[in-house]
């Protein structure tokens, strides 16, 4: 299949803008990656059931949870199909994270993203998280439901 490559460039380089966003605890440029509704599906890792939620609230559960950890998102071997106004991509990521005490919780997941063309440029419109494996203290991140009922992260 033929793709227009500056579709995939301007894909890749919002993926690249969505992950260093989180390193860089810039919500506002987080905000800016996303649709105006977007799916999220993290189940994988906190536990909590897929939704459909607004950038800025998006945004602002990563901000609680994230605000006390250092972080580090690398991805790679992304993939992306664009079909017109509409793309999905994968891409292989690594999470880093680390608290003042130095305690780290690091990921190893795929994420699914769904994506839209705007008048303003591509934007996310749907986020699934499969977490591969994990190491470390799952405690550091706010963000994990630490259920019981919940298996622990490996």
């Amino acid at each position: 299949m033929m793709h227009d490559f500056s579709d995939i460039f301007h894909i890749q380089q919002l993926l690249a803008r969505f992950a260093n966003c989180f390193d860089l605890k810039d919500w506002a440029g987080l905000q800016n990656c996303l649709c105006d509704s977007i799916y999220t599906d993290y189940s994988d890792l906190r536990g909590t059931p897929p939704e459909i939620m607004s950038p800025a609230k998006f945004a602002d559960m990563r901000r609680s949870a994230l605000h006390e950890l250092q972080t580090h998102h690398l991805g790679t071997n992304t993939e992306i199909d664009v079909n017109g106004d509409e793309a999905n991509a994968k891409v292989s990521m690594v999470i880093y994270r680390k608290n003042a005490s130095g305690e780290t919780l690091h990921t190893h997941c795929l994420y699914q993203f769904g994506l839209s063309r705007q008048s303003e440029g591509w934007r996310i419109s749907r986020i699934v998280q499969k977490v591969f494996w994990s190491d470390g203290n799952k405690t550091i991140h706010s963000g994990i439901t630490h259920s019981e009922s919940k298996p622990a992260v490996q």
